[in-house]
């Protein structure tokens, strides 16, 4: 393996992480937050969440289909490999989770802030969006984890 590409596949390996690691800690905290029912907690929670989402998600998100594209070139796999078509469409799925994800948690974080300002209780609208992004996570979660299996097992679907 030359050092090109390990170097190159660490990275993929890495951002691959962070994707789903960042994934797993907003997914886990804004649960966790939601649950406590405190309205300071769920507005710093989801200031917090925002955050992370731009910082970690989003450079994760450019980094893993360059990569990835750079990887598959390198080591001569056919583009129109079976694995390597069911990964970018899995990763299509999950872009197409995220991007209303981000909105919403944008839009809850701006709720949770106003009504904690106001001293008013948690926003119905909040509640909504809660269950919406909580029902978006799944599918983008389960891309993430299939996208998983056909990278290290690469089979001939």
């Amino acid at each position: 393996m030359s050092p090109v590409y390990a170097a190159l596949l660490t990275v993929h390996v890495l951002s691959a992480a962070v994707l789903f690691g960042t994934g797993m800690g907003i997914a886990f905290f804004m649960v966790w937050a939601h649950r406590t029912r405190d309205l300071a907690v769920m507005a710093g929670v989801s200031r917090a969440v925002v955050t992370a989402d731009f910082v970690f998600t989003a450079a994760a998100v450019v980094i893993q289909p360059l990569s990835g594209l750079a990887l598959a070139c390198m080591a001569e796999t056919p583009l129109d490999s079976s694995w390597l078509l069911w990964s970018f469409g899995l990763y299509l799925l999950t872009g197409a989770c995220w991007l209303p994800v981000v909105a919403i948690q944008m839009r809850t974080r701006d709720l949770l802030t106003a009504a904690l300002a106001a001293g008013e209780p948690v926003p119905e609208a909040y509640n909504r969006l809660f269950r919406l992004w909580f029902l978006l996570g799944w599918p983008a979660f389960s891309a993430v984890i299939a996208i998983y299996v056909l990278m290290l097992a690469k089979p001939v679907i």
